[in-house]
């Protein structure tokens, strides 16, 4: 497995400031997200940032292996909207070729409660994933659809159904399983049930409940506002979502690949240590929990 560290953790560095703490913290790699006017990312309307961070990459000997937009107008009605999230997405495709990384995370455009045309909007969105599946593919990436809140994927039964809908060697599953827990949606052998055999990236975190019975609330996409949450965020292993049998059961399907420390500093500092502390804590109890299953082949 190879375990990369998120830059989603990484508020306070540059990108190169963050690739050397993830180095520094024995991870193997980087996700590194997509975005304008955040210091730890690449910047869509600079031209030369995608090959500045490439050159950082190597300097550092860290591999940047995914990339996270946040482009969420691929389902909107709008034909300016639906176009420019399409351009979005195929720049950021186009960026992860250039710095060598195989994934892109998507988002399923953007759905709340109250929203209208369900239908309609999912008719836009697999139009536009099988728009982009072909990008994707020329340039050697595959887009993995996240399990996300705020979105028109928030539960594992819709990721999968998109993606079998779609039926691009090129588009899969972004599986978060701590997403679908503080959602309350599937469990994780529901989740890996439904669409283990479309997982193409893992996003690994952890958090507890503050009040397990109260309901999920989000008006956000991104992330739940601070008056809305019911949950903290913890260090991995330190928190209610069973990675140990997870990864178990990922192993067991033969997934290989990458696990992204979603260390979400960014959003939740209070919750937190810094990343300093935070991310080798975390790359510690995923790599013995690896080798524990090593134990048992």
């Amino acid at each position: 497995m190879i375990i990369a560290g998120h830059t989603l953790g990484t508020p306070d560095h540059d990108l190169r400031g963050a690739l050397r703490l993830f180095r520094t913290a024995g991870l193997d790699a980087a996700e590194v997200i997509y975005q304008q006017d955040y210091a730890a990312a690449i910047a869509p309307h600079d031209e030369r940032a995608a090959a500045v961070a490439a050159e950082i990459a190597g300097d550092e000997g860290i591999p940047i292996v995914a990339l996270t937009p946040y482009t969420t107008a691929i389902n909107s009605l709008d034909d300016a909207s639906w176009g420019a999230g399409v351009d979005d997405l195929r720049a950021c495709i186009a960026a992860a070729h250039t710095v060598g990384a195989s994934r892109v995370r998507v988002y399923a455009g953007s759905w709340h409660d109250g929203d209208k045309d369900w239908d309609a909007h999912w008719n836009q969105l697999r139009k536009a994933l099988e728009v982009l599946a072909v990008d994707a593919a020329d340039a050697g990436v595959v887009l993995c659809v996240e399990n996300h809140f705020g979105t028109m994927t928030q539960t594992a039964a819709n990721t999968a159904r998109l993606v079998r809908e779609v039926a691009a060697p090129s588009v899969g599953v972004l599986y978060d399983q701590a997403n679908l827990t503080f959602t309350h949606d599937e469990a994780w052998p529901e989740a890996l049930a439904v669409q283990g055999d479309l997982v193409r990236h893992v996003h690994v975190k952890d958090l507890v409940f503050k009040d397990p019975n109260a309901p999920f609330r989000a008006s956000d996409t991104a992330r739940v506002k601070a008056e809305e949450r019911a949950v903290r965020s913890r260090v991995v292993g330190e928190g209610v979502v069973a990675w140990d049998e997870i990864i178990a059961e990922l192993v067991r399907r033969g997934y290989d690949d990458v696990l992204t420390l979603e260390y979400e500093y960014r959003w939740h500092p209070q919750d937190l240590p810094a990343p300093e502390i935070g991310f080798g804590q975390a790359a510690t109890a995923l790599r013995e929990l690896l080798s524990g299953l090593e134990g048992t082949r």
